[in-house]
């Protein structure tokens, strides 16, 4: 470990123990050296000590920094692993990191570009509109004339988003402690395994470093775009390709309100049932239809549009984090839900085993039974108010218990999936969840189960089949050839093995005749 890294762990423990964080240290043998370690340095008290644990630890982790509260935010998700008061905690912790200075911000953006800003752009503001983590953006406008100005997109308001300076060796550095930190947990004690944490760490690298790569957010936004072309659900900003690099990109300015400011669209006459209802029907909608969902939908990344507030349209940014399904994450999806509110639990079970999820020889009984006393008492409440986020998380948290892998995609379906109800609700108490998702559950299970999969598998393959059909009866007749060329060979081995035989049934019957004969002139001769 350099000089560096000892100086960067120093910070994080100083920080750590400042906040109280030790307290979660279990109290046993493997953990009673660090104590007694810890009451040495009486210089860093815990000086948070009226707080909660979830408050400090929220705390500890912004003034650590971008890295550690990207990791914050994504632990925020995994309420399979840590409890309420935590994951809660951690859900509130923003990008509110510090600005870093225009001018270099400039100097890159000009670097990736490759000439002036002024060859396209006027207006340039070096005061940053928003700063992140990862990245912040600044606001500009192309030039009625330029090179590779078109008429489309001459004259437009733009943001173009600039990935921090060095960003790249600070996660490296953090990325490389949280490693050592994570494979010190499962030593404090048995229960440090059931976090799992160099794999919470491994899967938090993944995703931190495909924001490091801003062309993928530009991808992201470009399919969620087309996706929802002329939609009056949901706009998703352009992205201008020409201008999109590594670490940065350039995507039209948008105006909207921030879907958290209830009162603003209550002002301008929004109709608060029918966009509670949108949200969850772009949800379903991308999850269902497109098997591809924007999976940062915090209310940071969400506006509406002021424009016809009676038919209001969503505005969503940042398509940085994505999820994606296949239709056997969307059949259990379906499935989970709709056995659920069927109270069919036994189905459920059968589906975590059928799937492969979990193993082949899990006791169907005892797993029905594991759901039922999980799932059971949620319907002490009203359809209308249970949480499917919730539902989902109960059914995760069961079927761990049986060895369950985790599934990253469905991790963060829960997560976007609980950030939609929580939004809905906050606009239209009132909203009724399974009465809004039940349409595309029901229409999607038909669709795959029912005349509608079976043409549509046959209209999927007539392609092949088509293709094929001319060589058809040249492929019979071949087979044909090769049926009469083994049939040959099959009689000319048969008849080989009776050839065989019949000689081995004449050896037997000399053998047996020279025997006989031996025998009665041996009988002849003792007379």
């Amino acid at each position: 470990m350099h000089l560096n890294d000892i100086k960067h762990l120093y910070k994080i423990i100083k920080t750590f123990l400042s906040y109280g964080i030790d307290e979660a240290l279990p109290q046993n043998h493997y953990t009673r050296p660090i104590r007694c370690w810890r009451k040495s340095l009486f210089w860093l008290r815990n000086q948070h000590q009226e707080k909660s644990f979830g408050l400090r630890l929220r705390l500890a982790l912004q003034e650590l920094g971008p890295v550690w509260i990207k990791l914050g935010q994504m632990l925020s998700t995994r309420r399979d692993l840590f409890p309420a008061e935590i994951a809660d905690e951690l859900a509130l912790l923003q990008d509110q990191v510090e600005a870093f200075d225009g001018k270099i911000a400039r100097v890159q953006i000009e670097q990736a570009l490759g000439a002036p800003l002024e060859t396209w752009f006027e207006h340039f503001d070096e005061n940053a509109l928003a700063s992140a983590s990862i990245a912040q953006v600044h606001t500009a406008k192309f030039k009625q004339n330029g090179p590779h100005l078109n008429t489309h997109i001459a004259g437009k308001e733009v943001v173009l988003k600039v990935l921090r300076p060095h960003i790249q060796q600070m996660i490296d550095s953090d990325l490389s402690l949280m490693y050592k930190l994570a494979s010190w947990i499962p030593r404090l004690n048995a229960e440090g395994h059931r976090l799992r944490p160099v794999e919470v760490v491994r899967e938090y690298e993944k995703t931190l470093r495909d924001e490091l790569d801003l062309r993928r957010e530009m991808a992201n936004a470009i399919q969620l775009r087309a996706n929802f072309e002329n939609s009056p659900m949901l706009y998703i900003p352009e992205m201008y390709q020409q201008f999109c690099h590594k670490n940065v990109i350039v995507m039209e300015r948008i105006y909207g309100i921030p879907v958290s400011n209830i009162a603003e669209l209550q002002a301008n006459g929004t109709n608060m049932k029918l966009l509670a209802e949108r949200g969850v029907q772009v949800f379903f909608t991308q999850v269902f239809r497109d098997s591809f969902f924007h999976a940062d939908m915090h209310p940071g990344n969400i506006f509406v549009n002021p424009n016809h507030p009676e038919n209001p349209q969503y505005i969503g940014i940042d398509c940085g984090i994505v999820g994606r399904l296949n239709d056997h994450d969307k059949r259990y999806l379906a499935e989970s839900f709709v056995a659920f509110f069927n109270r069919d639990y036994r189905r459920v079970a059968q589906m975590h085993v059928e799937s492969g999820w979990t193993p082949k020889d899990t006791n169907i009984d005892h797993f029905e039974q594991a759901f039922r006393e999980v799932c059971e008492p949620i319907f002490a409440k009203p359809l209308s108010e249970i949480s499917f986020g919730h539902v989902l998380l109960n059914l995760f948290n069961v079927a761990r218990e049986y060895n369950m892998e985790v599934q990253p995609q469905l991790v963060l379906l829960q997560k976007t999936l609980l950030y939609i109800e929580g939004l809905g609700r906050q606009l239209y108490p009132q909203l009724d969840l399974w009465d809004t998702a039940k349409p595309f559950l029901q229409k999607w299970l038909d669709e795959q189960m029912g005349v509608k999969a079976f043409a549509k598998s046959v209209r999927q393959k007539l392609p092949y089949w088509r293709e094929h059909v001319v060589d058809l009866p040249e492929n019979i007749m071949e087979a044909l050839q090769q049926q009469k060329i083994i049939a040959k060979q099959l009689t000319s081995i048969n008849q080989t093995l009776m050839r065989k035989q019949q000689n081995s049934r004449l050896k037997f019957f000399l053998l047996g005749l020279s025997c006989g004969i031996a025998f009665w002139l041996l009988t002849t001769i003792l007379s």
